[in-house]
């Protein structure tokens, strides 16, 4: 790139110029109306932080315990499929790049790389796991996993299949010949590879390879089979995120999957302090997923509970701008802006962040959200 991006957010940008207008569109795209994807920008938007002063923030600290990960920044890079529709290193570029940053990267089902090759890269390792239909594949993913050096099991439970897209659909969106799902059997793909019109294949795909009947018995089993620390992503409702807790799990993810499931879901970062209030005093960590696009933005949702962040769209905008090197600038410039933002509210390091008050601003009709 020319001249690099100053901001996270002018990377999205940089992306859209050169993917093929498609490939953005599976990318940047939402479920139905796009209206929670919308939803989801609004909430960081209304919300302001109220900053503390006089306190010395010559060097503030932002390091996490993520899970049982340790971690340069409260974040960690959210399980995105097929990072090689977007750059031809893929998955490798994104995870080498996330190891530069010092910050845990989630391999997902539906990678374009396996994990072999991953273990390589240096990065903290977690798992992404859709619940297959097949539950000995199943299993044999979260051995893989395991083998692997991965250190969490993060299981999507919002995805008994997919949102309606509309752009993909439109698009008759379908993987090209050289991006497929490494970490599935040989041809498991085909189906997402097959263009029909007025349909997306990799959503006729993810119909044929996921189960819409999975219950919180199923997740209770996968319990009992694996010594990896829980994680389960996909929750909004405080009674669901207390049920993960009771059942083991060690972290719930307050996400609505970027806006890419049922429209007109509430805003993640609107579920969060519910969450975050219901487990209060349970060893069951909270973080944040959807809408992420700035150090400002982690920030709020440190006010509001969380304990960190899932960054995904912005992870692939410096990947597909610039390969590893992009991906590695952009989280780097997301380090900075976390850094800046921590010092102008008065926090020395995350503790404090936790402390800070919050606010809505008015909505653009004069009510208050």
């Amino acid at each position: 790139m020319s001249t690099p991006p100053l901001s996270v957010g002018e990377y999205a940008r940089a992306a859209q110029a050169v993917l093929a207008p498609e490939v953005w569109d599976w990318l940047a795209g939402g479920a139905e109306r796009e209206r929670t994807l919308a939803a989801n920008r609004a909430a960081f938007d209304r919300l302001a932080l109220v900053p503390r002063v006089l306190a010395d923030v010559s060097g503030c600290d932002t390091t996490a315990t993520l899970v049982r990960s340790r971690a340069a920044l409260p974040v960690a890079v959210a399980p995105v499929a097929y990072h090689r529709l977007f750059h031809p290193e893929g998955e490798l570029a994104s995870a080498r790049a996330a190891a530069t940053a010092g910050v845990p990267f989630t391999v997902g089902t539906l990678s374009s790389v396996g994990f072999e090759e991953l273990a390589k890269t240096g990065a903290t390792l977690w798992f992404q796991l859709y619940w297959l239909r097949d539950r000995a594949r199943l299993l044999d993913l979260v051995a893989a996993a395991e083998a692997a050096g991965s250190e969490c099991l993060l299981v999507t439970a919002d995805v008994p299949y997919m949102g309606r897209r509309l752009r993909d659909a439109r698009n008759a969106f379908a993987l090209p010949a050289g991006v497929r799902a490494a970490l599935l059997e040989d041809g498991a793909t085909g189906r997402a590879h097959r263009a029909a019109t007025a349909s997306s294949a990799v959503a006729a795909h993810t119909a044929e390879l996921l189960s819409p009947a999975v219950t919180w018995a199923d997740l209770a089993w996968l319990r009992e089979r694996t010594a990896l620390p829980l994680v389960v992503k996909g929750l909004l409702d405080p009674a669901d995120a207390l049920r993960a807790a009771e059942l083991g799990a060690a972290a719930v993810v307050v996400s609505n999957h970027g806006g890419r499931q049922l429209d007109q879901a509430v805003p993640s970062l609107t579920a969060l302090p519910a969450v975050a209030e219901a487990l209060a005093g349970r060893d069951c960590q909270v973080l944040l997923d959807s809408g992420v696009r700035s150090g400002t933005d982690v920030l709020a949702a440190l006010a509001l509970g969380a304990a960190g962040v899932l960054l995904g769209r912005p992870v692939i905008w410096g990947l597909a701008a610039d390969g590893e090197a992009g991906c590695a600038h952009l989280l780097g410039l997301l380090a900075a802006e976390l850094r800046h933002a921590l010092g102008l509210a008065g926090c020395p390091d995350l503790r404090a962040a936790a402390t800070l008050r919050t606010t809505h601003l008015p909505c653009p009709n004069g009510s208050t959200p």
